[in-house]
């Protein structure tokens, strides 16, 4: 598996080539911090992190090594929930997630903008919605297969669940997210597949 993104990366630690990681910061800086987002439940804080975890491949504290089960996209991504399950270790916050409809306090909110950004269509921004509103659990490894369109095989690396948990995880969150629309009163095509 060839993977340029890693490549980019080595290139970077190697050279000290700041246009490296610049390009692998405007590649990823949204989607990362819409899924920490989906965490911690705060924009200004999934801001912060997701500079944390672009942070961390600055320093090179943690070690990149292409592996044909892994891209770089998986590995950086496993290192910002680590950073996002940290903060809120540290913060003893527990995920309480009430009635309010987050997505409506987030347009209004001029601090996430990469979260308007990559909810710009209107099925996009239905299933945000809908999944703000199921299992932490369910809600992660589904942003993971839908918004960054990784295969359940990356996701398990992510999520640290073998490949039948992972399978059975995808197939329950699809259940209650078909559930969460129902109540909400729409249908989804993309829980077919």
């Amino acid at each position: 598996m060839y993977d340029t993104d890693g490549l980019l990366y080595m290139h970077f630690l190697s050279e000290n080539d700041q246009n490296s990681l610049v390009t692998l910061f405007d590649k990823y800086r949204d989607g990362l911090t819409l899924f920490i987002y989906g965490i911690v439940q705060n924009s200004d804080e999934a801001e912060e992190l997701m500079m944390d975890t672009f942070a961390i491949l600055v320093s090179g504290t943690a070690r990149y090594k292409e592996k044909d089960d892994a891209s770089f996209k998986t590995w950086l991504y496993a290192i910002a929930k680590k950073q996002a399950l940290l903060y809120l270790r540290k913060r003893k916050i527990r995920f309480i997630f009430s009635n309010n409809d987050v997505l409506c306090n987030l347009e209004a909110d001029s601090s996430c903008q990469p979260v308007a950004r990559l909810l710009k269509n209107e099925s996009d921004a239905l299933l945000y919605r809908a999944m703000e509103k199921i299992d932490s659990g369910y809600r992660q490894a589904l942003y993971l297969l839908y918004f960054e369109g990784m295969k359940p095989e990356q996701i398990s690396l992510i999520i640290k669940k073998n490949i039948k948990q992972t399978y059975n995880l995808l197939a329950r969150g699809k259940e209650s997210l078909r559930a969460m629309y129902e109540r909400m009163g729409k249908t989804c095509n993309l829980l077919a597949t």
